[in-house]
């Protein structure tokens, strides 16, 4: 009955998946569930979701990437009205609902430091659970995985995970319970791949593979590919989606700058009339004044191509101006848009087609070709169900770009395996080695890699978390088999422990003012990105910047002497002139006129700052340091550096377009 009950908002059959997914559900059992992108793993979660409220108890919902969270916190408060919260470090609405959604670090972070808050929770729900294989965070989702509460159950989703039943192996051998796993390869709208090679468009791999080893050879095996062969003019192939009528379209370019580049190529080539919407520059104004970015340069850019019905969309970006494409975008006001790889995960924006500008990127340090798991994150985004028969997806190529093995694993095998990314970092082990002492070596004894490897290769890691313990034994973190203030401090500076506990423990942090703590914050969250300019320190902050350095050397040095690989964050000054310009007279237009970063980068980095400003404020500290934080908070943390007023502005925005449509039906056609 109870089942019924909770799915009859939905006016369709459920997919046989789906069904088995809520079987396990009601079996009490953790479920795991592996699916194409668009098959309607969501409906499961809110399944879960809907359980759990109906019975009085509490769930939290995990997302990879803040973008993903804040959308969706807005869709879940349709479904769920009052009842949802959110936090995610730089936004806090509703933190003791019923139904809370965090990224991914805040639910771990809280996991170390709450051990005993979640008695109300009954089940969490991980969102992109693959995100366990990524190099940078997946570390955090072992780790909460390792420490969710016995009493919890599980639901994760991903799109394909070959070793799934591995992964499930695992859970189960951790947390002592059933788990279920439920996979489902057939794909709701069938795709069909395309290649665009020097100007040709063919559906034929055999003939690309053979073109790329006819150039291969030519090339005399030499192995040497082009890093931007895929670059170039894709005029015919623009112009061919939109005379097979195979638009709305995504296409994922690697570079900001071209994303840009091509969104005005397409504006430029396509015809007049074929993408656009008579009303489209109205709802573009309107949405662009409710979010205050009308004065924006970018805004009035971006204007002109969105009266041809296209767009771009990356990182660089105002987010309030993504936000405006998006909706254009979800709407089909927006025909075309030209996105980084970002824009594929999680968020919701089908298309009927995807476009793949070339098939290498840099991945670290180095360019090499897609992997497949991402090759399929963007690709299936190709396809909407109930609206299309079949998907279309299109790979640029040059056979110079690539060699023939390539080809067949990107486009011949399926994704690579989920490995275990556990790197656990210094704050973990703090807050382990509080909790359990000696015995906090046992996490990793429960990590995917220990289980996975039979226990073999278990040296390395046991060997790196005991050179880590040693590194704060040695700087004054742990005394005596417990924590000093030094370590509670660093207990709570996730990913920056040493690096700033090293300025807590020398008093530097204790004489700063204001703008210097602000300043110091936002140079430990900025990285420089590859191949850009340095900018120049201020006079006034080049003694404070050679005093910090001075002050690491000695973590560096112990981190070396005991071999461990990735030392203590560096500070990095190069935005201190754009901050301390804000902080000082907040005029977002001055700022951007006076750096040469973009406007996206500059947010998402006073928002870090934010937020490590907010997480230094709640460690035991002193009144005074604590007020000077809290007012740094607030100089940094207004106009469109406020997170949380872009997430209400958007609430508003959709609360007014609902009762635009409902106006608008009521008064019915003519």
């Amino acid at each position: 009955m109870e089942q019924s009950v909770l799915l009859s908002r939905y006016d369709f059959l459920l997919d046989a998946f789906q069904q088995r997914a809520i079987d396990a559900v009601e079996a009490g059992h953790s479920v795991l569930v592996s699916a194409p992108t668009g098959a309607g793993k969501t409906l499961i979660a809110e399944y879960v979701m809907a359980r759990c409220l109906n019975r009085g108890r509490n769930v939290i919902y995990t997302a990879p990437i803040k973008a993903l969270s804040n959308q969706k916190f807005r869709e879940f408060q349709v479904l769920f009205p009052n009842r949802v919260g959110i936090v995610t470090g730089d936004v806090s609405i509703h933190p003791d609902a019923p139904l809370i959604i965090m990224t991914t670090e805040i639910y771990r972070n809280r996991l170390l430091e709450e051990r005993d808050g979640f008695h109300a929770y009954s089940w969490i729900i991980y969102d992109e659970i693959h995100y366990l294989d990524d190099p940078e965070r997946g570390t955090v989702w072992e780790e909460s995985l390792i420490l969710k509460p016995s009493h919890m159950q599980l639901l994760g989703l991903s799109a394909t995970i070959p070793n799934i039943d591995e992964l499930a192996a695992w859970m189960r051998d951790i947390f002592a319970s059933p788990v279920q796993v439920i996979r489902e390869d057939h794909r709701p709208v069938p795709q069909r791949l395309f290649f665009q090679v020097r100007g040709e468009i063919t559906d034929n791999l055999e003939r690309v593979r053979r073109w790329t080893q006819r150039m291969n050879r030519r090339r005399g095996h030499s192995g040497a590919v082009s890093r931007f062969a895929g670059s170039g003019r894709p005029e015919p192939l623009l112009l061919h989606l939109i005379e097979t009528e195979r638009i709305p379209m995504i296409y994922f370019s690697f570079s900001r700058k071209r994303c840009e580049w091509l969104a005005d190529l397409a504006r430029r080539v396509i015809p007049r009339g074929t993408t656009s919407d008579n009303d489209i520059l109205d709802r573009y104004d309107v949405l662009c004044e409710r979010f205050g970015i009308t004065s924006t340069e970018r805004a009035a850019d971006m204007r002109q191509l969105v009266a041809r019905g296209v767009a771009y969309h990356h990182a660089g970006l105002h987010p309030m101006l993504k936000e405006v494409v998006e909706r254009l975008f979800s709407d089909r006001s927006i025909r075309m848009i030209f996105t980084t790889e970002t824009f594929a995960l999680g968020i919701n924006m089908p298309a009927r087609t995807v476009v793949i500008d070339e098939v290498r990127k840099r991945y670290g340090r180095f360019f090499r070709t897609l992997k497949n798991r991402d090759f399929s994150q963007m690709a299936g985004r190709s396809g909407r169900r109930g609206i299309d028969r079949e998907g279309y997806v299109y790979c640029r190529l040059s056979p110079d770009e690539i060699q023939p093995q390539d080809l067949d694993m990107l486009f011949s095998h399926g994704p690579e395996p989920v490995n275990s990314r556990l790197n656990t970092s210094y704050a973990t082990i703090l807050n382990l080695f509080q909790a359990y002492g000696e015995a906090y070596i046992d996490i990793y004894r429960s990590s995917f890699h220990f289980f996975s490897h039979k226990g073999r290769s278990s040296g390395r890691q046991i060997k790196l978390m005991a050179a880590r313990l040693t590194v704060m034994r040695e700087l004054g973190c742990i005394q005596d088999g417990r924590l000093t203030p030094r370590g509670h401090f660093a207990r709570r500076m996730y990913g920056y422990e040493m690096s700033l506990s090293q300025l807590y423990a020398a008093g530097t942090l204790e004489r700063l003012s204001v703008e210097q703590l602000a300043v110091v914050c936002l140079a430990i969250v900025f990285e420089p990105r590859p191949g850009t300019r340095r900018a120049p320190v201020p006079r006034e902050y080049r003694r404070l910047r050679s005093e910090i350095s001075g002050l690491l050397a000695p973590v560096h040095l112990a981190e070396r002497r005991l071999g461990i690989p990735e030392p203590s964050k560096r500070f990095a000054f190069d935005l201190t002139n754009p901050l301390l310009n804000w902080m000082r007279e907040p005029s977002f237009e001055k700022l951007i006129r006076q750096s040469e970063h973009d406007e996206g980068e500059i947010i998402r980095y006073f928002r870090m700052t934010v937020q490590i400003l907010r997480e230094m404020r709640d460690a035991p500290l002193s009144t005074g340091l604590r007020r000077r934080l809290e007012e740094a908070v607030i100089r940094i943390n207004q106009g469109f550096i406020d997170a949380e007023n872009q997430l209400r502005l958007g609430l508003e925005a959709d609360v007014a377009e609902q009762l635009q449509e409902k106006e608008t039906n009521e008064q019915g056609p003519g």
